[in-house]
C-alpha cells in the first residue's frame, strides 16, 4: 500500500468521524457550550480584580482615647472606611465585643473582625505601638488573608502619616523621603495590565485540545468494537494504521475546534490580549496533541471496553488537571508536588501557551517546552502503534 493510499484511507475515516460528529445535533451543541461554560465559570469565580469583596466584618471599638485628644481609633475608623470605599473589600458592623465577634463567625453571619483595643489611643500618644486584633476564620485561610492585607495597608498608611507628623520637628525638606526613603515602582515584561483570566485561559485552551483528543480517541474506537462497526474497518483492505490515523485526525479537528472557541471567548468577553503569535500558538495546540495522541491510543490498548477506557481516563486525567498549573500557580504547590508536576507533559504545554500570549515569547524562548512535547509524543506513539497493531491483529 502507498503513502497515498495510507493518506486516503486516514482522511476517510477521519471524515466518517466528523460527520457522525456534525449529525449530532446535540453533541454539536455540547462541542460549543462546554467551553464557554468553562470560560465562563472560570471568569466569574476569578474576577479581574483579582481580589473578594464585600466580606462581612464586625469591628469593636473598645478605644477609651487619650485624656482630652482625638481619638487615635477614629482616624483609623476613618482611614479604614476610606480606602474599603475604594476596593468594596469588606463590609463592616458594629459588634459590641470580641466574644460577639467568634460567635458570628462560627454561625456564618462574620468572615472576620477587628478589635480596637481599650489602650489603642493611649499607646500611640505615648509613643509606644498600638495594637490591633485581627479575628480570621480558620476554616477560609484565603478570606483571612484578604482581611489581614486590607486591615495592615490602614495601618502601614496610618503609621506613615504619624511618622511625618514627628518629623516636621526637624525641618526636613522632604518629611516623605525621611519616613519611606525607598519607593518601589513596577513595571510588567508586556504593556497593559494583565488580569487572572490572562493566566487561566491558556492552561483551559491546553487542556481543552489534548483532552478532546485523549479522550475522544479511546471513547471512539472503543464504541466502534462494541457496535461491532470495528469489524466491518478490519476486514477492509486499508492498512491497520490508517484507523488509528483517521479517528486521531478527527478528535484533533475536534479539539482545534473547540480551542478556536476557547480563544475567541478569552479575547472577546474577558479581554484577554495576545501578545504573541496566533500561529505560534496554534503550533502548540497541534504539539499538545501529538504528546497526547499516543496515550490516547495506549488508553484504547488496555481497555477492554468504553467504561473502562473512561475510568482510565479520569485516573489520569483528574489529577493532571490540578498539578498542571492549569487553574493554580506551579509555585504555589509543596515541593513535592512541584516535581510531580514536572513529568506531566500538560505542565508544559500550558506554560509554553502562557508564555506566548500573555509576554509575547517566540519560538527561541520555549525551546525547552517544545523538545518536552516532541519527545513526549514521539516517545509514547513508539510505544502505543505497535500495541494497537497487536490488538486489531487479536
Amino acid at each position: 500500500m502507498t503513502a497515498k493510499d495510507l493518506l486516503t484511507h486516514s482522511f476517510r475515516i477521519a471524515w466518517k468521524d466528523l460527520k457522525d460528529l456534525f449529525r449530532n445535533h446535540l453533541g454539536m451543541v455540547l462541542l460549543v457550550l462546554m467551553p464557554l461554560f468553562m470560560m465562563l465559570l472560570v471568569g466569574l469565580i476569578y474576577p479581574s480584580s483579582g481580589t473578594v469583596t464585600n466580606l462581612q466584618v464586625g469591628l469593636v471599638n473598645a478605644d477609651s482615647g487619650f485624656h482630652n485628644s482625638t481619638i487615635v481609633s477614629q482616624t483609623f475608623i476613618t482611614e479604614l472606611q476610606q480606602i474599603n470605599n475604594q476596593t468594596h473589600i469588606m463590609k463592616l458592623s458594629n459588634v459590641t465585643s470580641i466574644t460577639d465577634i467568634k460567635d458570628m463567625i462560627k454561625k456564618g453571619e462574620l468572615e472576620g473582625g477587628i478589635i480596637i483595643p481599650s489602650n489603642f489611643s493611649t499607646s500611640i500618644m505615648t509613643g509606644q505601638q498600638g495594637t490591633l486584633i485581627i479575628i480570621s476564620d480558620e476554616s477560609n485561610p484565603q478570606i483571612s488573608a484578604a482581611l489581614q492585607l486590607e486591615v495592615k495597608t490602614v495601618i502601614d498608611n496610618m503609621g506613615t502619616a504619624l511618622a511625618q507628623q514627628r518629623v516636621k520637628p526637624l525641618n526636613a525638606p522632604n518629611s516623605l523621603a525621611v519616613v519611606q526613603p525607598y519607593n518601589v515602582e513596577t513595571q510588567g515584561v508586556v504593556p497593559g495590565s494583565p488580569n487572572y483570566f490572562s493566566f487561566v485561559a491558556p492552561g483551559v485552551m491546553a487542556m481543552t485540545v489534548t483532552m478532546s483528543v485523549m479522550t475522544g480517541l479511546p471513547g471512539a474506537i472503543s464504541q466502534e468494537r462494541e457496535v461491532g462497526t470495528m469489524d466491518g474497518m478490519m476486514v477492509a483492505p486499508i492498512n491497520r494504521f490508517s484507523i488509528i490515523f483517521g479517528k486521531s485526525l478527527a478528535q484533533t479537528a475536534r479539539g482545534m475546534i473547540q480551542g478556536t472557541i476557547v480563544l475567541l471567548l478569552a479575547v472577546l468577553l474577558f479581554g484577554v490580549t495576545i501578545q504573541g503569535s496566533i500561529l505560534l500558538v496554534y503550533l502548540l495546540l497541534i504539539l499538545g496533541v501529538f504528546a497526547f495522541v499516543g496515550l490516547g491510543i495506549l488508553i484504547t490498548s488496555v481497555a477492554k471496553d468504553q467504561q473502562t477506557a473512561q475510568m482510565l481516563l479520569m485516573t489520569i486525567s483528574f489529577p493532571m488537571l490540578f498539578l498542571s498549573g492549569v487553574f493554580f500557580p506551579i509555585q504555589q504547590m509543596p515541593w513535592y508536588m512541584q516535581d510531580v508536576s514536572k513529568v506531566l507533559p500538560l505542565t508544559y504545554e500550558a506554560q509554553a501557551l502562557r508564555e506566548v500570549m500573555v509576554l509575547g515569547a517566540g519560538i527561541s524562548d520555549i525551546t525547552t517546552e517544545l523538545i518536552v512535547l516532541i519527545v513526549f509524543g514521539a516517545v509514547l506513539l513508539a510505544i502505543a502503534v505497535p500495541m494497537f497493531g497487536r490488538l486489531m491483529t487479536r
